[in-house]
């Protein structure tokens, strides 16, 4: 295990003595993504000494490593030609994603100094969404033809593993038209005579993803077929580009990032990268962080306007004011946990919308059945503590309903969201649990005034 801190107090020793040579040395020692994780702890200056004393095979896989924010930076720190060739170094899709994160010119400029043919492919990359399968595939794919012959299609593929860096995962069969016609896994070349036709041994039943296909449906295919690669293809189904696990791997990093800022009522489409709201400037996480909180500021003044309407019954019953938070606390609690239930089952596929509302049921017994626990808990100690059996009875049964109606929202709501289109992930932000507290309360005062009419 990398102890980085003594590994960076090396290195600056090593910069500030102007040892270049003895740099390089420990630098090349290190594996490319722990170069990475000292890079983001080195200062400006500091990094722009080591990028450029390293091998540019070495910095470009470095560059692969680094967040996107560090990347434009540190290409814009070294020499032009430098950076244009580190860059060029990089697997299309991930160079494409780099310069996408630049300013305009930046970008055009980089494009000016790449190799013509690279610099194509990735124009291309450029144009699709880049949260489709254009947008993060690879164009370099391993094809031969479907004419071929077994030792034909071994030869052609030994020249281009040998002349591209291509990921070496399945041989895709086209026509002369660039249709996709069918796939070979590696294994069954090898292992078929070489005199075979490659039409006749290949699997013409394939899995395949549309440029314009969104990642969260491409991510859905790879957990249920469990491929390396999956080709794509446009509308024609003229293949494009592949997707590989580890893309895959990034999308539901991604996707659960998302999912847990916005279940925080954390707004992550506002510009720039989600990864950088802690490290951002201010006014970025104010934007990022103030939009439900409005809304959820007028929830609560809801809230206040309910409580409010009952001012004689705090005058009546004034310890009825020390339970609001148990009830609120509690409710909010076990709505939270029905809401992390669903979305958590929907995202994973296990609930679907057919099949989510037989769960409303469930989730409600389940809230009726704990809040009884706890309102029975609860009856008993305020019982206990004040001496009085209806105010804890009321207090109890108060739980007990909120508890439920918490459940019920909470299982409801991501289902509502997912036939409207929308993220289900939404349900378990601050609005949803400002809404079960004005429902609890709401619940909970009406019983006191009620109780307080009738004896």
């Amino acid at each position: 295990m990398l102890n980085i801190e003594n590994t960076i107090d090396r290195i600056r020793e090593l910069i500030e003595n102007g040892d270049n040579e003895q740099l390089r040395t420990e630098l090349e020692t290190y594996h490319s993504a722990d170069l990475a994780d000292i890079f983001q702890e080195l200062k400006p200056e500091e990094r722009l000494a080591c990028i450029t004393n390293i091998n540019e095979e070495l910095a470009s896989d470095v560059i692969e490593y680094l967040p996107p924010q560090l990347q434009v930076e540190i290409l814009g720190d070294i020499d032009e030609n430098l950076a244009s060739r580190l860059v060029s170094k990089l697997p299309h899709d991930e160079a494409a994603d780099v310069l996408g994160n630049m300013e305009e010119d930046e970008t055009e400029a980089f494009l000016e100094n790449l190799p013509k043919k690279f610099s194509s492919d990735v124009r291309e990359l450029l144009t699709y969404n880049e949260d489709t399968a254009g947008g993060i595939m690879n164009p370099l794919v391993l094809t031969v033809y479907d004419n071929m012959t077994v030792k034909e299609a071994l030869d052609t593929i030994r020249i281009k593993a040998e002349k591209d860096n291509m990921e070496l995962y399945y041989a895709y069969v086209v026509d002369k038209s660039s249709h996709l016609v069918g796939v070979l896994s590696l294994r069954t070349l090898m292992t078929t005579p070489v005199d075979l036709n490659v039409s006749d041994i290949m699997s013409k039943d394939i899995v395949k993803v549309l440029v314009d296909d969104y990642q969260g449906h491409i991510a859905d295919i790879f957990m249920k077929y469990q491929f390396n690669a999956l080709p794509v293809v446009d509308l024609y189904n003229h293949l494009k580009g592949i997707v590989t696990w580890d893309d895959v791997q990034y999308i539901v990093e991604e996707e659960t990032t998302d999912e847990i800022f916005t279940s925080s009522g954390i707004v992550t489409d506002i510009g720039g990268d989600d990864d950088d709201i802690l490290t951002a400037g201010l006014l970025h996480s104010i934007k990022a962080r103030t939009p439900w909180l409005f809304i959820t500021l007028l929830g609560e003044f809801v809230a206040v306007t309910i409580t409010s309407r009952y001012d004689k019954t705090f005058t009546a019953l004034p310890v009825i004011a020390a339970f609001m938070p148990l009830l609120a606390g509690l409710g909010g609690n076990i709505g939270t946990q029905s809401i992390t239930l669903m979305v958590r089952g929907m995202s994973t596929g296990q609930i679907t919308l057919s099949s989510g509302w037989k769960y409303i049921g469930r989730e409600s017994l389940t809230g009726l059945s704990i809040g009884a626990i706890f309102g029975f808990l609860v009856m008993a100690v305020t019982w206990g503590w004040k001496g009085n059996v209806e105010l804890g009875l009321i207090v109890g049964v108060a739980m007990a309903l909120n508890m439920t109606i918490a459940t019920m929202i909470g299982t409801l709501t991501p289902l509502l969201l997912k036939k409207m289109n929308i993220d289900p992930a939404v349900a378990s932000g601050p609005v949803i649990a400002t809404t079960i507290d004005v429902i609890g309360l709401a619940v909970y005062l009406t019983l006191v005034t009620w109780y307080l009419i009738s004896f």
